[in-house]
């Protein structure tokens, strides 16, 4: 069972999240404030830290620094109630794994935390080959193989972009992960050019009607596999 700080001032949004995550199966430690939240991640190891942004006392930047002082790769969510893009900015430059703005939708909160979770797990060594539906992926060579037809040679780009889909087959693949692992960046030429290289994935995998990229409005990708 993973185990999961909330710092949350609001007492209502706080118990609610806390109520939804313990229903989903997580251990979830609740603090109202910066101070006793960093009091409960020194006391407690916890697999993730979703920090509202606006604490009181200490403010939410202010404890992820302190987290990350500590463990420089501790999983992190940054709450809060401004959609300022220098507040999102700020947090993905403290090293946050995501930004969520509220009202927070609870099951996007749930396969985002579940996303960083997998991705926070050891990683091990990459297939050679996946194989999606009637394709097969040569992560090496960076080759979409179908049957019948000749390789089709893939770009840097491309092949990272497929492989995170691959690695989080029938689960949310965030756009902030995307734009954070490919690109590196977060503006609106690479949300476009994120969008593009989609549509060429499907263009690519089109010849399998089994195989479908669907689009998550917001939130990211799924690849399914039917």
């Amino acid at each position: 069972m993973a185990k999961i700080l909330l710092v949350e001032d609001h007492d209502t949004l706080g118990f609610a999240l806390q109520a939804y995550l313990e229903m989903k199966g997580f251990e979830v430690l609740w603090s109202k404030d910066g101070d006793s939240g960093l009091r409960a991640f020194e006391k407690h190891p916890v697999d993730l830290c979703i920090v509202d942004v606006g604490l009181p006392g200490r403010d939410g930047f202010s404890l992820a620094r302190e987290i990350r002082r500590q463990s420089a790769k501790q999983p992190l969510i940054f709450l809060t109630a401004r959609a300022l893009k220098a507040d999102r900015l700020k947090g993905f430059d403290l090293g946050a794994d995501d930004y969520l703005v509220k009202p927070v939708d609870e099951e996007e909160l749930v396969a985002r935390i579940r996303a960083i979770l997998r991705r926070a797990q050891p990683e091990s060594p990459t297939a050679e080959t996946i194989s999606i539906g009637q394709y097969t992926f040569d992560v090496q060579n960076q080759e979409l193989v179908f049957p019948g037809q000749p390789p089709r040679r893939l770009t840097e780009r491309e092949a990272h972009l497929l492989l995170l889909l691959c690695q989080q087959k029938g689960q949310l693949l965030s756009r902030q992960q995307v734009l954070k692992e490919v690109w590196s960046q977060n503006d609106y030429f690479t949300r476009r050019s994120m969008d593009v290289f989609i549509s060429r994935l499907r263009k690519y995998l089109s010849a399998d009607p089994a195989i479908e990229i669907r689009n998550v409005y917001g939130s990211g990708f799924v690849l399914e596999v039917g």
